[in-house]
């Protein structure tokens, strides 16, 4: 069985859609399927191990602001025969975000076997329109449809059929890793958007600092020219280097503010063994459970005097770091590809039945 993988968001950007694409075709492929990864402009480090020579780019990628994000798609009318060209050799179409332009609604041209998963917690004002989609409700109803969690299902209207919700995976393996735990290291990941809450990361470190002033704040994803005490922009980092930035990191805040249907990074900090901070919002809770502390959406203070606590109780920051390793297994690759593979199987026996 050979997969196409459709990515709508430009690989050259990153991003959790992008990641998630990238990791899976690579699975696919070692687990012994055949796999393509089918994206929007560059392509971040040749399209992720192991795949260099299996992606297939459809068209440039143009940033557009949407859900409180800057949204890399592309919107060139070549990417329709482009991508029609690169799903002719495949069995089965893996759309990921299929209503994102233009990559999204050229891949659901495709009279292939299709599986959609759908990754946003998307506002009310989306579901408005997909609900009022009756020409996508009929292509839907004759694919898989799958959710990344609870808040992304919401999105899908009842009336295109059954949604099976398969989470994230990571390979939770690849972040413990034998370094030395900087007990007065805070990390976060994301990239400088309203949404990923990077400002009000820095606002409450700001006020932590004051009373640890040991403490450190390293940003991953984001690189400013500002001077803060304590703090360090990393810029955009390699997965190595994400990897031992966690494993190193006392504590990982996610002070996000929306649009969060699973929070990737989460199920990352929780793998290498941090004690999770984050946003009290429905995707979070999803995949942390108890084994985060979670505060109110943009309260600084809150954050501020979670941080301070965790900075000053070990014990506390050990036990959330056990429970969110043994939590994140349910995420594990391992368990996921699995459930891909019979959604595949599933959406060939739709078509053959049609």
């Amino acid at each position: 069985m050979r997969v196409g993988v459709v990515c709508p968001y430009d690989l050259g950007e990153p991003g959790g859609v992008q990641q998630i694409c990238e990791e899976l075709t690579s699975h696919l492929r070692s687990s012994g399927a055949d796999a393509v990864l089918i994206g929007v402009g560059s392509i971040r480090r040749l399209g992720g191990p192991g795949i260099g020579d299996a992606t297939v780019p459809v068209g440039r990628g143009f940033k557009i602001r949407a859900n409180a994000s800057n949204v890399p798609l592309t919107l060139s009318p070549r990417s329709w025969k482009r991508m029609r060209d690169a799903l002719s050799e495949v069995d089965v179409v893996h759309i990921h975000e299929p209503m994102m332009p233009l990559a999204g609604w050229a891949a659901m041209k495709t009279e292939k076997p299709v599986v959609m998963t759908f990754h946003a917690d998307a506002p009310a004002w989306v579901r408005g329109v997909y609900a009022r989609a009756p020409l996508v409700a009929h292509r839907m109803r004759s694919s898989v449809l799958t959710a990344v969690s609870e808040p992304a299902k919401r999105v899908v209207p009842s009336g295109w059929g059954e949604v099976r919700v398969i989470p994230n995976a990571i390979d939770v393996a690849a972040y413990d890793l034998p370094i030395g735990r900087v007990k007065h290291r805070i990390a976060f990941l994301g990239r400088d958007d309203p949404r990923k809450g990077l400002n009000i990361a820095l606002e409450a470190f700001g006020l932590v600092h004051k009373g640890h002033p040991r403490a450190e704040l390293m940003v991953m994803g984001a690189n400013r020219s500002e001077d803060l005490p304590g703090v360090r922009f990393l810029g955009r980092v390699t997965d190595g280097e994400k990897h031992r930035m966690l494993a190193s990191s006392a504590i990982y805040v996610a002070p996000n503010t929306g649009g969060e249907s699973f929070g990737i990074v989460l199920a990352e900090a929780m793998a290498a063994g941090c004690a999770v901070v984050a946003s009290d919002l429905d995707g979070f809770r999803a995949v942390a459970g108890t084994t985060a502390v979670l505060f109110p959406v943009g309260d600084v203070s809150a954050l501020a005097r979670e941080m301070g606590r965790l900075l000053t109780d070990k014990k506390e920051r050990d036990r959330l770091g056990r429970a969110g390793r043994d939590a994140v297994k349910t995420y594990d690759w391992s368990r996921v590809l699995d459930m891909y593979l019979e959604a595949y199987a599933d959406a060939v026996a739709i078509r053959e039945r049609e």
